[in-house]
């Protein structure tokens, strides 16, 4: 069967030739290493080509994925460039140089968005490799001061993933205990699971001293073992040396070195390229599973959404005709459930929309806008004793006259209508928002959408204006004539009584009735006294009181509202707090609760506030007045100058005012919202399901009305690209056959010797001579009781072992004395 590497590449393929961003995690190999440690030479010597930049300091500046493809001809290709085939690796290797610097400029700086090349050739094994930059310590140019963090975050960002092997290059002639390379790859893979070291520059060790211990993996284990190569040097590369002379050149190294030769057939490039394209075939099978089950979600998610453009032709008008008439059904139902409401799943759960709004305008809103209307009790007692001294004139008046309470009546009915008008402003504002969700499904079709809310706006404008005519003429229904004999009101004789009543006890009884109930939260309360959380509170006519929940069980504390006051309390510039202040407070400056002088209460919106503020008005809490009048000393003496038969005929006329502005006002809370219902909103209902289709049809062409937008053309081609990508892909893993032969995952070993490894005299690499020859505790501990005991050196070199899956080194004749374990019983070699 083919290879799954190359399974992989058609998986890449399957969405690149749709223009599709891969969304998955495909299994690849990265590159890690430090600065000049040879990473760029070992991927060359895969190639078989120069193609690399080279130079000192930092070269490979952005993250290069080199995508290894066996094929007949050679040649490689950019991702950024499609199209283009480069036949020169010398152009390869400038055109990397120059999209290194169109990033990241000519001065060292270093970026993390990825160059893609491919690169096919008969010689190559395929591979899918990502050339990461080498770790520095020291910033130059225009990198930043922090550039070993940047480096690492960008090597983090592609070997933390699970599907990610991870080649770690050491040059040989460093201590391999302090390899950065090692130490970033058990942060993101503890257990060895992904890691495979390769050790460099194998030729440019100190003489007398070779990495046999860890290219058997003795020494500082891994689960993968080690694989040493040698690479070209500096000279040679300036010498245009060919690879593959390069390459011969490493074959006789090692077979020719005593150290190596025994393990000749696991070393080198060809071998390495061998292991890795083994290694990731195993993991490839490995991660396949997950990446179709991945696929068969991303394909579901997808299915849902393509439903309705698998059969669009963009050129029918009969589709075009049938999905505008299937819209402005869907209109008309959406309007109807948003307005009356619905039961479905397709209620809104987040906030109050469309009817429920409403009707919180018509039951909150204007019994608040009325009651705010009259809330100057100060102002409306000295507006009566005006009128009843005016009429008057220069007479001393013995009865109470009916003529300053029409006066007073008519003046507080007419104030009724900017409250209306306002209730009416609020409905259609809601009725508009109410119209844009309902047509938001008409996105698709922008001009569509747009004639459609054109055409509905400007009717319910039209109704707008009669209505608001019809609710005028109400209020002045009640201003032509003022019906005195109502059964609800009081009465001169009933007015008078209760004036009497009410300045024999001090107070007006108004009962302990309950106004309303809900959470608020006492805002200038420090965390520690219980404040900063929200209370039960409950409001009556003559106190508010609070508990701790709603089962009113635990109450905290009653306020009485004698004498208090309404103030808004302004959030300042510093404030973290989004919520809504109001405030309790006592003009005289009086403690309101504990040691305050006022009670800071918030909720989390402005309505939420208005209505609370509109409920206290009931209770008589009124908002402190600004005073204005320049002449307020005058009026304050005029006020002080009291005369007991005019406080009595004041008191009488306002009793009266109240009774029969309680009237009016309850009728004008009842018939507002029946007038804005009927000519407003069942109108507009009414309209959109018998004429809005024929407005449609007379208002222009419908061919160009039910043209799509750019944008959801282009949502629906990518759209459909990405349901043919996945289900291309899911075909492709479909005819993968998992009997792939693979070599068994290495056993665990002990690898806790990088933590450690700085203390550790012992672990630069031993020399052939006489470390070899000496046993000692030093080499066994390294092994940490797991492999066998070294063989005694002999004046011969050791003959060549064949070659065994997993990297480690097969048990040797000899024994040696001493040590925590027995010499194997084997046979000795005489």
């Amino acid at each position: 069967m083919d290879s799954l590497i190359t399974i992989v590449n058609k998986l890449q393929d399957a969405f690149t030739s749709l223009g599709v961003h891969m969304q998955l995690d495909l299994p690849q190999i990265a590159v890690v290493g430090g600065q000049s440690a040879g990473k760029s030479s070992v991927l060359e010597n895969f190639v078989g080509k120069d193609f690399l930049p080279r130079g000192s300091g930092i070269v490979t500046r952005r993250p290069l994925i080199l995508q290894l493809i066996n094929g007949v001809t050679e040649y490689g290709e950019f991702l950024h460039i499609k199209g283009k085939k480069f036949s020169s690796f010398d152009e390869i290797r400038k055109e990397i140089e120059d999209e290194t610097d169109r990033v990241t400029g000519s001065n060292k700086g270093i970026s993390n968005i990825p160059i893609n090349l491919r690169v096919y050739s008969p010689h190559v094994l395929n591979l899918t490799l990502i050339d990461l930059p080498g770790l520095t310590k020291v910033a130059i140019g225009d990198q930043p001061v922090d550039i070993e963090q940047q480096i690492k975050q960008m090597i983090f960002q592609f070997i933390r993933k699970e599907t990610c092997l991870i080649l770690a290059v050491t040059p040989a002639n460093t201590d391999l205990a302090n390899s950065d390379a090692l130490k970033l790859a058990k942060e993101v893979d503890p257990q060895g699971v992904r890691t495979i070291g390769v050790i460099t520059k194998l030729d440019l060790m100190d003489e007398g001293t070779d990495a046999r211990d860890i290219l058997e993996n003795k020494l500082l284990p891994l689960r993968r073992g080690y694989i040493g190569v040698v690479n070209r040097s500096q000279k040679d590369i300036e010498g245009r040396k060919d690879i593959h002379q390069a390459l011969a050149a490493e074959r006789k190294f090692f077979l020719s070195h005593p150290s190596y030769r025994h393990m000749a057939d696991r070393l080198g490039t060809p071998y390495l390229q061998r292991v890795l394209n083994q290694q990731l075939t195993n993991h490839i099978r490995d991660t396949l599973p997950g990446l179709r089950d991945k696929l068969q979600k991303q394909m579901l998610t997808l299915e849902k959404e393509v439903e309705e453009f698998k059969h669009f032709q963009p050129g029918d008008a009969s589709i075009k005709t049938k999905a505008m008439l299937q819209m402005i059904q869907q209109l008309q139902s959406d309007f109807e459930r948003t307005i009356e409401g619905s039961g479905s799943a397709l209620v809104n759960t987040n906030e109050l929309s469309g009817g429920a709004k409403i009707n919180r305008i018509f039951h909150e809103r204007l019994r608040f806008e009325i009651v705010k209307m009259a809330c100057d009790e100060k102002e409306l007692r000295r507006e009566i004793s005006f009128a009843i001294r005016n009429i008057h004139g220069i007479r001393v008046g013995l009865f109470t006259p009916d003529m300053a309470f029409e006066a007073i009546v008519k003046r507080q009915i007419a104030l009724l209508k900017e409250p209306v008008i306002k209730c009416v402003d609020l409905v259609v504002q809601e009725l508009s928002v109410v119209v844009r969700m309902c047509t938001a499904k008409m996105s698709r079709y922008p001009r569509l959408r747009e004639e459609t809310e054109r055409i509905i706006t400007t009717h319910v404008r039209q109704r707008e204006h009669s209505c608001k005519e019809q609710i005028l003429l109400l209020i002045d229904f009640e201003l032509a004539y003022m019906n005195t004999n109502h059964e609800d009101f009081i009465g001169f004789a009933n007015a008078q009584n209760k004036s009497e009543n009410a300045n024999k006890t001090g107070t007006r009884q108004l009962g302990n009735q309950v106004i309303r109930k809900g959470h608020m939260v006492i805002q200038n309360l420090g965390i520690m006294k219980g404040g900063s959380r929200p209370y039960w509170f409950v409001l009556t006519s003559e106190s508010i009181s609070w508990y701790k929940d709603e089962d009113e069980k635990e109450k905290k504390f009653m306020l009485p509202l004698d004498g208090l006051k309404l103030r808004d309390i302004e959030q300042g510039f510093m404030s973290m707090s989004r919520r809504v202040t109001f405030a309790l407070f006592s003009p005289d400056g009086r403690h309101v609760y504990k040691d305050y002088k006022q009670l800071e209460l918030s909720c989390e919106t402005v309505e939420d506030v208005e209505s609370w503020k509109a409920s206290f008005l009931r209770a008589g809490v009124y908002p402190e007045k600004q005073e204005t009048q320049e002449n307020g000393d005058e009026s304050a003496s005029e006020e002080s100058s009291s005369d007991p038969q005019l406080e009595r005929q004041v008191e009488t006329i306002r009793n009266l005012v109240d009774s029969y502005m309680k009237i009016v006002t309850k009728t004008t809370r009842d018939m507002v919202p029946k007038a804005i219902m009927m000519l407003i909103i069942n109108n507009a209902k009414d309209f959109i399901n018998g004429e809005l289709l024929a407005h449609l049809y007379a208002s222009g062409d419908q061919s160009q009305m039910m043209e799509e937008s750019a944008e959801s053309a282009t949502r629906r081609e990518e759209m459909l690209r990405m349901y043919r990508a996945c289900k291309d892909a899911l075909q492709i893993i479909g005819d993968v056959s998992m009997a792939t032969v693979s070599s068994p995952l290495p056993p665990p070993v002990k690898n806790d010797w990088l933590p450690s490894g700085l203390d550790n005299p012992r672990l630069s690499p031993p020399s052939p001579g006489g470390v070899r020859g000496k046993p000692g505790p030093p080499a066994q501990s390294s092994l940490g009781g797991r492999n066998p005991p070294l063989p005694p050196s002999t004046g011969r070199p050791a003959p060549a072992i064949p070659n065994r899956p997993g990297g480690g080194a097969p048990p040797l004749p000899g024994g040696r004395p001493g040590g925590s374990l027995p010499p194997p019983m084997l046979p000795s070699r005489r």
